[in-house]
């Protein structure tokens, strides 16, 4: 593998565990890391990252600005729990040929393990613990709780992506210093305008007609993010509300039979997986984006449809209010409430002024707050221990 290399500096070096990470396999968490190394990496930080491989991908490669080095050829349960034990095999060998300057685990789950085992095996190596969690939060606090416990309490550094993250790991432990850092967006890609005569081909090539009004949602299809409350919520708005779900997961069978037995399922549309490059136009050929959340770390979807412009329904639990300000930003329906989410969507299509309104708040709350370059300058002082 010919790895990235610069002369003449003292670059820090830093490795990240990551259970999984692009090409295939790409959520927020992964967006993150992408966006924050590309970013960081014109500060001469050197970044390499241990993850699980996939179907036939290489051994090692260079994606972006990351040397990738992936074990085992599939991702399924049996290599997750092996990949802490894994991943710190490796490490400590890329160690004695790479000293690393700080090791960086994504999420407190089988990456922080990796982080754990390093830090116990190389005690003078900073470990930075990312918290990205957005579900399973009784199983880690539950039976499994000791050993989640443990990663919190092993780290010297944590960024918090939320305020609620944050002051879940105080209870989970944590007594290092903890900084809350949120993700961030690719603000000029969602915020770029288009047409209208883009966006009637845009709702027309998805089975869409100017006179409907189109609900979108995006994520993965499971029970955290409450799918099923929205396809639920079409039964009291008329036929021409329509739901696009954009995003592919285990529910998937379940949500189709529950639109089935509703008799809605000729207005809700199951788009699958798109590429993250294709989010921004997906969202301005919508209406509104909901996503009545049960649990949520932050909730970047929220973020990105903001920034396209889409104005945004959601539930004030976890980490959506630090962005979501009922009325200003957006409109905060009640969790696990058909009827709410349609009121709400229904105030965003009927209210023309209010709806202009919150659009435009949460646009200039997402340039000032949320844009990947102030992130990444951020996380470059978490990284190297200082700030």
């Amino acid at each position: 593998m010919e790895t990235l290399k610069y002369e003449n500096l003292r670059q820090r070096r830093i490795l990240i565990f990551s259970l999984v990470y692009y090409p295939n396999m790409i959520g927020g968490a992964e967006v993150a890391v992408k966006e924050i190394t590309d970013r960081i990496f014109t500060r001469k930080i050197i970044f390499d990252m241990i993850t699980l491989g996939e179907g036939r991908q290489m051994t090692e490669e260079v994606v972006g600005n990351v040397n990738v080095f992936r074990i085992f050829k599939k991702i399924g349960t049996v290599q997750k729990m092996l990949f802490p034990f894994a991943a710190f095999y490796l490490a400590t060998k890329l160690n004695s040929e790479r000293p690393y300057d700080a090791v960086w685990s994504i999420m407190a789950s089988y990456a922080g393990l990796s982080g754990v085992l390093f830090k116990k095996a190389h005690k003078d190596v900073p470990f930075i613990l990312t918290v990205q969690e957005g579900d399973h939060f009784e199983r880690r606090e539950g039976l499994f709780g000791p050993m989640f416990r443990m990663i919190f309490k092993a780290a010297d550094r944590i960024q918090a992506i939320s305020a609620f993250l944050a002051d879940w790991s105080k209870k989970m432990g944590a007594k290092c210093p903890i900084t809350v850092i949120p993700n961030g967006v690719d603000y000029e890609a969602f915020s770029k305008p288009i047409d209208e005569a883009t966006r009637h081909r845009l709702r027309s090539d998805d089975g869409f007609a100017d006179s409907d009004k189109v609900i979108l949602t995006t994520g993965r299809l499971v029970d955290k993010n409450a799918v099923d409350d929205i396809i639920k919520s079409l039964q009291y708005l008329d036929g021409s509300y329509k739901l696009a779900i954009y995003g592919a997961g285990e529910n998937e069978t379940e949500l189709r039979d529950l639109a089935a037995e509703l008799q809605v399922s000729e207005r809700v549309f199951f788009m699958g997986f798109v590429p993250h490059s294709a989010l921004p136009d997906c969202l301005k050929a919508a209406d509104v984006f909901v996503r009545p959340s049960r649990t949520e770390g932050l909730g970047n979807s929220f973020l990105e449809a903001m920034a396209a412009g889409t104005p945004v329904v959601g539930t004030p639990v976890g980490g959506i209010p630090d962005f979501l300000t009922d009325g200003e930003t957006g409109l905060l329906c009640e969790a696990d409430n058909p009827r709410s989410i349609a009121q709400k969507i229904e105030k965003f299509v009927k209210d023309g002024e209010s709806r202009g309104y919150i659009v435009r708040k949460a646009r200039e709350m997402v340039a000032e707050r949320y844009r990947w370059e102030g992130i990444a300058a951020r996380m470059e002082a978490i990284l190297e221990m200082r700030g």
